[in-house]
């Protein structure tokens, strides 16, 4: 049973698509032990609660410097004996040495096809702020392994969306996540969890 961490900074609409898959039998072996933010308020957090999961707040604010920060988010996880992270909406960065311990261990959806609209400052609204503005027909989103780079690491799953007359970034957005990330980001930590999924000279290979 892979054991899963998901961090959120939000609502956790990416959250409840993981644990509806669930419920459906759509991701098997594999539960979440603990759901993490970094806001206290964060509606997510409410969400793991319903369904008996432990939801804790860590946030930056609460610490002296964000290496104080960074040794408890590591300590945390690892006291649940974490197999995966999971990045649902968390807008902080991840450090180095938790990217290290955690290689290929640690995945994120975000709201494009990769390499459009990613990397630093694409992120929430931006990212389909920018799509609009570029005039795209098509968009999406993907799922990767996080690395030391933002939105540089290996692709596991992409899902396209098309882009309609007259969208606006939050009507963009909500079909993005309906079509695309409440899809593949369950689809993803499926295969994980079932073994499926392997990194080979920085690629994914499916089997």
């Amino acid at each position: 049973m892979l054991k899963l961490a998901v961090l959120v900074s939000g609502g956790g609409t990416n959250l409840q698509a993981i644990l509806d898959a669930m419920d459906r039998g759509e991701i098997t072996n594999a539960g979440v032990e603990v759901v993490i933010s970094n806001n206290r308020n964060a509606y997510a957090l409410e969400r793991a609660k319903k369904h008996g999961i432990d939801a804790l707040s860590i946030s930056p604010r609460d610490y002296g410097d964000r290496g104080a920060f960074h040794q408890a988010l590591l300590q945390t996880l690892d006291s649940y004996g974490v197999d995966l992270v999971v990045l649902a909406g968390y807008l902080v960065v991840i450090p180095g040495e938790m990217i290290a311990k955690y290689r290929n261990r640690i995945i994120n959806v975000h709201p494009s096809l990769i390499p459009s609209f990613c990397g630093t400052g694409y992120y929430g609204l931006k990212v389909h702020e920018a799509a609009l503005a570029r005039g795209v027909t098509v968009t999406g989103a993907t799922v990767h392994f996080v690395d030391e780079g933002t939105d540089t690491g290996p692709i596991i799953l992409q899902k396209a969306v098309e882009v309609h007359k007259g969208d606006t970034p939050e009507i963009l957005q909500r079909r993005v996540m309906e079509q695309a990330e409440w899809v593949i980001l369950p689809r993803a930590i499926d295969l994980i969890a079932n073994d499926k999924v392997n990194v080979e000279d920085g690629r994914v290979v499916i089997a």
